[in-house]
């Protein structure tokens, strides 16, 4: 609810400050874009801490928990950035940065369908 009432009164302010001086609404909706990321660390912290110890009680390799964390980390802030992007007009840059973060998130990803493919093929009875 913070996060939201916060989200709100600067969009609110955004609106009526962007009439007079357009650059100075775009630096607080950026700013509470930063704050709020901020705000929510401490959860992102919580959920990964969770996921290790699930992993690590599973006996999964922790090399694919954290490649997977990475590639999601990387589609977050690639959107985060995005909308930025957007949000300042630069709809073009915002395409790349989404395309940049899509192919990032492929070439982490090849490891470990490798891995999911070598292992589908040793379970087809030869």
């Amino acid at each position: 609810m913070q996060i939201v009432g916060v989200a709100l009164v600067a969009t609110f302010l955004a609106l009526i400050v962007k009439e007079q001086k357009p650059n100075f609404a775009f630096l607080l909706i950026v700013f509470v874009g930063c704050a709020i990321f901020l705000f929510l660390v401490d959860q992102i912290y919580a959920i990964i801490h969770m996921i290790e110890r699930i992993a690590i009680n599973a006996k999964v390799n922790m090399i694919y928990i954290e490649t997977i964390l990475k590639i999601i980390g990387i589609a977050y802030i690639a959107e985060f950035a995005a909308q930025i992007t957007k949000d300042a007009g630069q709809g073009a840059i915002a395409s790349k940065i989404e395309l940049g973060g899509k192919i990032l998130i492929l070439a982490m990803a090849i490891p470990i369908l490798t891995v999911m493919i070598e292992t589908i093929i040793q379970m087809i009875p030869g």
